[in-house]
């Protein structure tokens, strides 16, 4: 009898185990610069004719979140009540967010339930304008069930909160990513320097006329 508790016992606690793994939620992907905002533009397309699949990676908010995706625009109807609830969804848990054409235009979008505010992978859609994305390339977790995609990271608070995009992420397939580095958006140039390239110019013309007269 007191083998058979014992056999019991032990077999309730690795039971106990195996569930606690099956549902343990994935490390994110790190951003490198936590505390400093994405500075990036992203721009997702697909990259194939057919379907966008969505894999639930991690999260590590408090609030309750949903993601939608918008095909030029408008969003699919496969998501339009918010997939991937990261307060019921496991990790590995897929969606198929809807068909697409080769080239279409895709915006992410994370649903934050308790504050009603909406966070777009395109920072312009944002009502703070700030980036709410980090995203990056994703190899793949055959341990996880999820395969090689795009992973993008969303922050759920308005002002990007700490700024670790890690509340909610996912890893997309189907899905090309190309971005704009910020050192490579050229700044509007100032008053001043319009001034000098005047300036400037007025010297060269100056110069030639100069010449000219002098010949």
């Amino acid at each position: 009898m007191k083998n058979s508790l014992r056999l019991l016992t032990v077999s309730m606690i690795l039971w106990s185990g195996l569930f606690s793994i099956a549902h343990v939620k994935a490390a994110s992907t790190s951003y490198a610069d936590a505390g400093a905002p994405v500075q990036n533009t992203y721009t997702f397309t697909a990259t194939t004719t057919g379907y966008i699949g969505a894999y639930f990676q991690s999260s590590s908010a408090s609030y309750t979140n949903t993601m939608s995706l918008l095909v030029n625009g408008v969003v699919t109807p496969e998501s339009s009540l918010g997939v991937l609830n990261n307060q019921t969804s496991s990790v590995g848990d897929f969606v198929n967010l809807g068909y697409v054409n080769a080239g279409d235009v895709l915006t992410f979008q994370l649903n934050v339930l308790d504050t009603g505010d909406v966070w777009n992978s395109s920072s312009a859609s944002n009502a703070d304008g700030m980036n709410h994305i980090y995203s990056t390339g994703f190899s793949g977790d055959a341990a996880l069930g999820i395969p090689a995609g795009t992973y993008v990271g969303f922050e759920d608070l308005s002002g990007g909160g700490d700024l670790d995009y890690n509340d909610q992420a996912f890893v997309f397939t189907n899905v090309n990513a190309s971005l704009l580095l910020a050192e490579n958006i050229s700044p509007v140039p100032e008053p001043k320097t319009y001034a000098l390239l005047l300036v400037g110019l007025g010297l060269i013309v100056f110069a030639a006329r100069s010449r000219k007269i002098n010949a």
